[in-house]
């Protein structure tokens, strides 16, 4: 006979004190013809790739009674050679780790470098997750401030935040999560100056769709122990079900997330598809600019129904101008396009998806937008 399950009331009291008033991380995921919320790729894996992750996996199978390569060493050279090809910085594979999608690499930064006792500092608006890990993992959050219209981060105003609150870890997004832009790369510079103590991460999932002129932070990581770039295979490689998120850094920095990691920690399965993705990564990113080009699209035609959009840098548009950001999401939702609302008064975000569904965002806007975008005051005549 089964023990009665404990009451819902009962293992809210046994868990952590710092835990009882959290909602657990999750954007919707509902059914709906326009899924344009969580920047991923409207473009499924090409035809031959699936063909050749297919054929990679068939030897894996009789295998899987046996741990995965604990070290993912092929995986960590196929990495290497996709970041030279990327962005021409040569990175050897004792630099580069690799988990389960961005967050768990993150994750196990904060584990190795955060923990009681000590702070990480992020600059908000930016991606939700950098306080729920590092809170998570008993590391204080401290809320750093961007400019308050137009949400930009600056040299100065990094370093003076930075040295206020002496971090132990400073997360830096860019192109930043929900605003689309790009840093200025003197801004990590003057963050790693700025805290001596502290673990900079340059978090670039979206460098791929970065508008000419950005300069990645890969290009700083010669000499500088304490910097770390993170990227991820989820959205340029139209692989977020395939859950592969890596960093790059000095060695000596990777040997100790060997600390934190769970033993076999990326799969056999996992490390073969990301494997056979990045062998055929002219492919897998063919769709990134098409993207690039309806994210544009839908910056202007944000603008000419007198919308407030953030010019991106990455595969998504944050847009202000609304009346109210609610409502403006239900009423998408009801015409059939599901965009995020990202908590930013008056504004919602909408990812760059394909052609059709493009014109179906712009078009549902084009219906609300007489009564849900904000019109600014007319100039009296003098």
């Amino acid at each position: 006979m089964s023990a009665e399950p404990s009451r819902p009331s009962e293992v809210r009291r046994l868990l952590r004190p710092d835990l009882r008033d959290r909602s657990a991380y999750g954007a919707p995921q509902l059914d709906v013809p326009v899924c344009l919320n969580t920047n991923e790729s409207s473009y499924p894996v090409p035809d031959l790739v699936v063909r050749a992750i297919l054929d990679a996996l068939e030897p894996d199978l009789a295998g899987l009674n046996r741990y995965p390569d604990r070290e993912f060493v092929g995986l960590r050279k196929a990495l290497t050679a996709y970041l030279e090809m990327q962005s021409g910085v040569a990175v050897t594979p004792e630099q580069v780790w690799a988990g389960n999608g961005s967050n768990e690499v993150l994750s196990h930064l904060v584990q190795a470098f955060g923990g009681p006792g000590r702070t990480a500092l992020g600059f908000t608006p930016s991606y939700s997750m950098y306080p729920i890990i590092s809170e998570t993992f008993g590391t204080t959050w401290v809320d750093g401030l961007r400019g308050a219209e137009t949400f930009e981060l600056t040299a100065r105003s990094a370093a003076q935040q930075a040295r206020a609150h002496d971090p132990a870890i400073v997360f830096l997004c860019s192109p930043n999560n929900p605003t689309g832009t790009a840093l200025p790369i003197d801004v990590v510079g003057a963050v790693l100056e700025a805290a001596p103590d502290a673990i900079v991460v340059v978090d670039e999932a979206y460098a791929e769709f970065a508008r000419p002129g950005s300069i990645s932070a890969l290009t700083l990581l010669a000499d500088r122990p304490r910097l770390v770039v993170t990227r991820t295979m989820s959205k340029a490689f139209a692989f977020a079900g395939g859950r592969l998120g890596y960093l790059v850094a000095g060695a000596d920095l990777i040997d100790a997330l060997r600390l934190v990691r769970l033993p076999y920690h990326l799969s056999t399965q996992t490390q073969t598809i990301a494997r056979v993705a990045l062998a055929h990564a002219d492919l897998m990113l063919g769709a990134v600019e098409a993207i690039k080009g309806q994210r544009d699209r839908i910056v202007d035609g944000l603008t000419a129904l007198g919308a407030a959009p953030v010019a991106s840098d990455a595969n998504f548009v944050l847009f202000g101008g609304l009346v109210d950001a609610q409502r403006t999401w239900q009423a998408l939702l009801d015409a059939g396009v599901l965009v995020r609302d990202i908590g930013i008064p008056h504004h919602l975000r909408v990812t760059a998806g394909t052609v059709e569904e493009t014109s179906r965002f712009l078009d549902a806007m084009s219906d609300l937008a007489a009564t849900h975008v904000r019109r600014p005051p007319r100039k009296q005549e003098p």
